[in-house]
């Protein structure tokens, strides 16, 4: 036979051999990563990411395991289990972004699609600006409170202020003479 069976492999890992476990993870991750990138349908790197959750639960549960023999399909099974948990927590976040930009007031007569660009505008600018603007502008904190609240400048806050408006001005068709 060419070499250990994946139920020899198991009950090496149980007994404490990580270069058997490893052995299971380099016999198996090329299906479990191809499952969840066709799965998931998000960047490879993402489907990897759960590839990688996938194998150290795995690890972590390698006793619960029942037929050493199947722990392909054991595999899939929690690969499988990972990608329903990140696909919920992906509409969840979706239904929280959907409602934060319904609640966001805007003036009268700005259409869906203003605010689809205001939020992808605002998801486009540089981590720093995009939390004073939010702080100040979407939030109705003041530049002083902003600045303590992120541990700023208050002239660093006001100028990140005001570059973010006139960003997401523009990104709305304004100009940020106003």
């Amino acid at each position: 036979m060419g070499g250990p069976t994946d139920a020899d492999l198991v009950r090496a890992a149980r007994a404490g051999s990580d270069a058997a476990f490893g052995r299971l993870v380099e016999r198996h991750q090329s299906v479990v990563r191809g499952f969840l990138r066709r799965t998931l349908g998000v960047s490879w790197a993402e489907a990897d990411d759960v590839a990688q959750e996938t194998f150290l639960a795995a690890w972590q549960s390698l006793r619960a395991l029942k037929d050493p023999a199947g722990v392909r399909s054991w595999l899939l099974g929690i690969a499988w289990r990972r990608a329903q948990d990140r696909l919920r927590s992906a509409r969840r976040a979706a239904e929280r972004d959907r409602s934060w930009l319904e609640a966001i007031v805007l003036p009268e007569g700005v259409s869906h699609d203003d605010r689809l660009a205001l939020a992808s505008a605002l998801g486009a600018l540089p981590p720093d600006q995009r939390a004073c603007v939010a702080l100040c502008l979407a939030e109705g904190l003041s530049h002083v409170e902003a600045a303590e609240a992120l541990d700023m400048p208050l002239g660093t806050v006001k100028s990140h202020v005001l570059r973010g408006r006139t960003r997401l001005l523009s990104a709305l068709g304004g100009s940020g003479d106003a």
